[in-house]
């Protein structure tokens, strides 16, 4: 996944609809991970952070319009 500084770069839509696609791997993830196909739970981990990253990312531009 892209880095935080790529991220800043992108819209705020973009990043919505980025979230929105991890939001539902992160969901399969679970489905495969309760029924014991999940191959690789790394990448579930991975998916969890780039979520987070680009959260903290939408969170910072809506302060910054808050500001502005």
């Amino acid at each position: 996944m892209a880095t935080a500084k790529e991220l800043k770069e992108l819209s705020a839509d973009d990043l919505k609809q980025r979230a929105a696609e991890l939001r539902d791997t992160l969901f399969q993830d679970q489905l495969k991970r309760a029924t014991g196909s999940l191959d690789n739970p790394s990448e579930r981990t991975q998916h969890k952070r780039d979520l987070a990253r680009i959260l903290t990312v939408l969170g910072e531009k809506a302060r910054a319009e808050k500001k502005a």
